[in-house]
């Protein structure tokens, strides 16, 4: 059964930089697809970012530019680098695998103006 625990959220300045982690167990984490996702508070859950099992790399318009997802096979973990952090992209950013219905717990990014 695949686990998935995100990390590295907090407070940061607009501006700013923040990288999230997405440590996996429970399943052949290189042969997945891993996406990230946000969700503010009152709003629909959004589409940030994916890595497939080829390392093809895909963007939301709303990042693109400003985020890069990555992978590390060898710790089970996808990454997500944010750069220029707006106060729009506060929410709570949670890692998904990409076809298998489970949510990590998430982790709150909050961006201060």
């Amino acid at each position: 059964q695949l686990q998935l625990v995100e990390s590295g959220g907090g407070l940061v300045q607009a501006g700013g930089s923040l990288r999230l982690s997405c440590a996996a167990s429970g399943r052949t984490f290189s042969s997945l697809s891993m996406d990230w996702y946000r969700q503010a508070p009152g709003t629909e859950r959004e589409f940030v970012a994916r890595i497939n099992s080829g390392n093809y790399t895909y963007y939301s318009n709303s990042v693109k530019g400003r985020c890069t997802i990555s992978r590390d096979n060898a710790k089970n973990t996808a990454y997500l680098q944010m750069n220029s952090l707006k106060p729009g992209g506060t929410a709570l950013y949670c890692c998904k695998a990409a076809g298998v219905d489970f949510w990590g717990q998430g982790t709150q990014v909050t961006v201060s103006s």
